[in-house]
């Protein structure tokens, strides 16, 4: 009978035990590595919906091929990720691969969150499992086109787009070039955007040992620019950009402006460093061929100071912009961008440009720039004719040599604004 009594002891003991090994507390300290790290990874910007508890999920992402929601990653047991293993957290994130086999949309950038070491999935897996609110709220299921909702063939894509290889350090880099590499190229999946992308929507580079790594891509219609050397920024210009939404030259728009107020602007002074560092070290991406002669610097600027004879264009300028981007288009250190020579007006897409005139733009709150920088837009007062007026003038006025823009090109983003 004692034998008896203390097998089930042990028995008892031993389901104890195992109950704890599931999920032990983690260290407060490892928690917060993890929080650190999630906003590195900018997970809450795919993984919450408007009006939805943060990381529940719910965010519409329109692929192009049907629409695809977030899912829950709270650790909620039935909807979210409470019941994930270390191991089973790891593989949905470095493979794309959920528990029950199900493979995941690169939506979901597992392509670049490979390159995430074993101690950071650890941290990151504590910080889901112990530091955020579990949430029971179900997201929509995804809404996929044929062939796309079959997922078994996410297997093929892996197979020839996602080489799932852990992060590897170039020769000659220094310690803080290679972190800003490993942050840059795993969980800032910076290449998600910067990248341009193949026929299969595959990024056409996997690291910066390839030239098309960061040489710039298309994000829904928006010319994305090349991070590859940024030649017109000093390491110091980048981090204040990262940092605050702004520097001495330009000023965030977009879909840049949720990663500044989500991600970059929580890194701390040391990361963001060696992200700038990592950059610089990038041979720059091929410049775009002229296919207009530069009006020049001067020429512009006493034109629109003489304001005679001037084209619909140049009068758009200066009775909606010269206010703030002044006759030389200069604008105001870290308050107003400068146009002559910016990258969105000299984009070979005017796109991006036409987005800013028509939705205008605002700046982050950050802790170090917490005042918010408004442009208006002028979408609903200019016509297609005059906002391609006013964007040709801008591609082509002081030195900037892009192409004039068309009605059609207006039409078509104007189109995509009121969509959404």
């Amino acid at each position: 009978m004692m034998m008896i009594k203390q097998f089930a002891h042990f028995l008892t003991l031993a389901a104890a035990l195992a109950a704890t090994t599931a999920f032990a507390a983690p260290a407060d300290t490892l928690v917060q590595r993890g929080a650190y790290l999630a906003r590195a990874g900018d997970c809450i910007a795919c993984h919450s919906a408007p009006g939805k508890p943060a990381f529940a999920g719910g965010l519409a992402i329109d692929s192009g091929h049907g629409i695809i929601y977030s899912t829950n990653i709270t650790p909620d047991k039935q909807r979210g990720i409470g019941a994930y293993t270390e191991q089973q957290f790891a593989d949905a994130v470095r493979k794309g691969v959920k528990p029950d086999g199900t493979h995941l949309y690169p939506a979901m950038p597992y392509t670049s969150y490979a390159k995430v070491t074993d101690a950071d999935i650890k941290a990151l897996y504590a910080y889901f499992q112990a530091g955020v609110k579990p949430s029971a709220y179900a997201p929509p299921a995804t809404r996929m086109d044929f062939p796309f909702n079959l997922r078994w063939g996410m297997a093929v894509w892996n197979y020839m787009f996602a080489p799932d290889q852990p992060f590897k350090a170039q020769p000659g880099w220094s310690a803080q070039v290679r972190n800003g590499a490993y942050l840059v190229e795993g969980l800032g999946h910076c290449s998600s955007c910067h990248t341009p992308r193949g026929f299969a929507m595959n990024e056409k580079a996997g690291d910066s040992s390839q030239a098309k790594f960061l040489a710039g891509g298309d994000l829904n219609g928006w010319p994305v620019p090349s991070l590859r050397g940024l030649p017109r920024w000093s390491e110091a210009a980048i981090v204040d950009y990262l940092q605050t939404g702004r520097n001495a030259t330009s000023a965030v728009a977009g879909e840049m402006t949720a990663v500044v107020a989500h991600s970059t602007a929580h890194l701390d002074d040391a990361d963001l460093q060696s992200i700038a560092a990592y950059l610089k070290t990038l041979s720059p991406a091929t410049p775009r061929t002229a296919t207009v002669k530069a009006q020049g610097v001067e020429a512009t600027a006493k034109k629109l100071t003489a304001a005679t004879n001037l084209t619909l264009g140049e009068r758009l300028y200066l009775d909606n912009c010269a206010a703030c981007h002044f006759v030389n288009g200069k604008g105001a250190s870290r308050v107003f961008p400068v146009l002559d020579g910016a990258t969105v007006a000299n984009a070979e897409s005017p796109a991006g440009l036409i987005h800013v005139i028509m939705q205008g733009a605002r700046t982050p709150s950050t802790d170090k720039a917490p005042s918010i920088l408004v442009m208006p837009g002028f979408g609903k007062r200019l016509d297609d004719q005059e906002v391609a007026a006013l964007a040709s003038f801008v591609r082509q006025g002081w030195s900037n040599t892009g192409a004039p823009v068309t009605e059609r090109e207006v039409a078509k983003v104007r189109k995509m604004v009121k969509a959404d």
